[in-house]
């Protein structure tokens, strides 16, 4: 099976400009306290969102007590609803009149009516509320209509933030799911996959502010950056699905930190029939449809590969590495072709279909490769012992 990745269904990002006028403009001044902004798109989402909005309400500090109430913002862009989604969060706004929740209602035009548009219309305005509040270094935060936050996810959000991140990635697990259930092992034993890969490549090629225990996720359940951040990538890329993804690649390429942080947490719905085009509902709806298939997946062995020459890469870029120790003939070739970038991450996205095997990474069974990513984990963390 292949993943969702905004490459492979995406040629072009359209033009990002010329967004619609402000719907944020009865809005108040925000508070001089304001620490972040969560942001919650919202498309025929009534039934979801009053526990998604409970949820918010009840944030704590680390220490379990109610965190202030003006320290965080909650915008939610209700688009092109055809039932009572506004409606529901300006009843909840006025049951709890100490937590600052806003609504805004548009109408988008078809082509622009998806959760890109709508994502990046509330981050947008969410900057520029924090920006107005003379806190560039706070956070624009993302959730969504489905998902319940755990009590500390601003807490844990904000400790990452001041340990140097300039976005926090959250992990996205299920609420209420069954085991028994066949399309949740296959996203179990996928989340393994990932899980173990995800580890393989903090030990192949660490990155000081994403160490090890981090998770694989950056999506828009549990999304966070700094405004300053937001703005050096020229905000979210307006593309009508994996919004999120792109994001992160913007992030990766401008070689800005971003921490998977374990301890930032959200429960999202097991639905399969979503608001998106591509996102977990449709690869829960791809899990289902192969019954007793085995899922396919990319091949560890090329992996380790690739993760071993980014590494040496890196090191050339940071002028930290002592010889060419890969056995590629291009690597010298790419060495030299380091002065034409500005970034690593944009030198990286240039080098990687340069060195990828021809027509992409083989595919084995999702078994397979969760076996032998143990095995190289195994190998890998012996010879470290033994050292």
């Amino acid at each position: 099976m292949e993943h969702a990745t905004p490459l492979h269904f995406h040629s072009a990002h359209p033009n990002n400009a010329a967004l619609p006028a402000s719907a944020w403009e009865h809005l108040p001044t925000p508070p001089p306290g304001l620490r972040a902004i969560v942001v919650v798109p919202a498309k025929d989402e009534a039934a979801d969102l009053p526990a998604t909005l409970a949820a918010l309400a009840a944030q704590t500090d680390e220490a379990g007590y109610p965190l202030l109430p003006s320290t965080f913002e909650v915008l939610v862009l209700a688009n092109n609803c055809r039932d009572d989604t506004a409606r529901v969060v300006r009843e909840f706004a006025a049951r709890h009149p100490s937590v600052a929740v806003y609504v805004a209602e548009v109408t988008l035009p078809p082509a622009e009516a998806h959760v890109g548009r709508a994502r990046r219309l509330l981050l947008d305005e969410a900057a520029r509320r924090l920006e107005l509040a003379g806190h560039p270094a706070a956070c624009l935060i993302s959730t969504d209509a489905d998902t319940r936050v755990a009590p500390d996810w601003l807490a844990a959000t904000f400790r990452e933030l001041a340990a140097g991140a300039a976005a926090v990635c959250g992990r996205i697990l299920m609420a209420d799911a069954d085991p028994a259930c066949p399309v949740r092992r296959y996203q179990l034993r996928d989340a393994a996959y990932h899980l173990l890969r995800t580890q393989l490549e903090a030990q192949l090629d660490p990155q000081p502010h994403d160490p090890w225990p981090r998770h694989h996720q950056h999506f828009g359940a549990s999304f966070a950056l700094t405004v300053t951040a937001y703005r050096q990538v020229g905000g979210l890329p307006v593309v009508p699905y994996l919004e999120d993804e792109a994001l992160y690649q913007a992030l990766l390429r401008h070689d800005l930190p971003v921490r998977h942080s374990p301890a930032v947490r959200v429960y999202t719905s097991g639905r399969q029939q979503g608001r998106v085009a591509v996102g977990l509902s449709w690869q829960l709806r791809e899990w289902a449809s192969l019954g007793a298939q085995e899922a396919l997946v990319p091949n560890p062995v090329e992996l380790i590969a690739e993760l071993r020459l980014r590494r040496e890469l890196r090191e050339h870029w940071l002028g930290t590495a002592a010889r060419f120790s890969s056995k590629r003939p291009q690597t010298e070739l790419l060495v030299a072709a380091m002065a034409g970038f500005s970034s690593f991450g944009a030198f990286w996205e240039w080098a990687r279909p340069q060195v990828l095997p021809a027509g992409g990474f083989a595919a084995v069974p999702l078994r397979q490769a969760i076996a032998a990513l143990r095995r190289e984990l195994a190998r890998h963390s012996g010879a470290a012992a033994f050292r």
